[in-house]
């Protein structure tokens, strides 16, 4: 790989110069030289290191599970697929059973959704559109499959678990163009890195206001502020979450939830 291609994989990553450090096992020092431009000519062991951490990997394009991958080509035509950014076009021309998300022109893959997942999803959605729907006001509740065109771009389309849009001109042409209001992931172990890092300074800088990450595993929820910019909230499942662009007029009881689908878990 070269430096230019390390730094575009380092972005579509949503790595820091720490994580990268970390995770290969080279100095800060040295990795902030090379993306930044001050070492040009990086020792082979070095290259070698950030090379095992970068290098797409196939059929995942990706050290992890949860980040590019090839939707339609094969390996030998990685070199070339690396030198172009998809589209809407290109989103819109996949198969329909192809579950993917574009994001700066990167395809990601979507794995199929669990029961629980689907679950914490359809939960959020009813107390939403319940609180929603006797208040005729502006906002109005999504639950996936929706597309949006986050950036109102044609490079990135996500598809959250959850979204509020309050602007209801956003929708368009079966999309939303634009950043939702509120948005809600629940994590899957193919989808963790993806939302927990790139998703989250997607969101933040598109204008996302609210953001919950939810992690069934360990039953947490993640709550960030996107417009306070505070340090991100952390509930337990024993917890009532309030919707902040509601101003806590709405609130999610995760108790509730878990003990009506308690028995998902079990089956787990």
């Amino acid at each position: 790989m070269t430096i230019e291609e390390m730094k575009n994989r380092k972005r579509e990553l949503g790595y820091t110069n720490q994580d990268i450090a970390k995770k290969a096992g080279v100095p800060l020092s040295t990795v902030q030289k090379i993306f930044s431009g001050a070492t040009s000519a990086p020792r082979q062991e070095t290259i070698r290191a950030l090379e095992q951490l970068l290098r797409p990997r196939f059929p995942y394009d990706s050290p992890v599970a949860s980040e590019p991958v090839s939707v339609c080509e094969t390996q030998p035509a990685y070199a070339e697929r690396n030198k172009r950014l998809y589209t809407l076009e290109d989103y819109l021309a996949l198969p329909d059973d192809q579950r993917v998300e574009l994001i700066d022109g990167v395809f990601y893959d979507m794995a199929s959704p669990t029961t629980i997942h689907q679950s914490i999803g359809g939960f959020i959605y009813k107390k939403f559109l319940d609180h929603v729907l006797p208040h005729k006001g502006p906002c109005y509740p999504f639950i996936s499959p929706v597309d949006v065109q986050l950036d109102a771009d044609d490079k990135t389309v996500v598809q959250p678990d959850v979204l509020v849009v309050c602007d209801r001109s956003k929708y368009k042409n079966g999309r939303v163009f634009g950043a939702p209001d509120l948005v809600i992931e629940v994590l899957s172990p193919s989808t963790r890195k993806k939302d927990m890092q790139l998703k989250l300074h997607k969101y933040g800088n598109a204008g996302v206001r609210e953001y919950w990450i939810i992690d069934p595993e360990k039953m947490k929820i993640i709550q960030y502020d996107l417009e306070s910019l505070d340090a991100p909230v952390i509930h337990g499942f024993d917890a009532v979450v309030p919707v902040l662009i509601w101003d806590g007029k709405c609130t999610v009881d995760f108790q509730e939830l878990y003990e009506a689908t308690a028995f998902l878990w079990e089956q787990d």
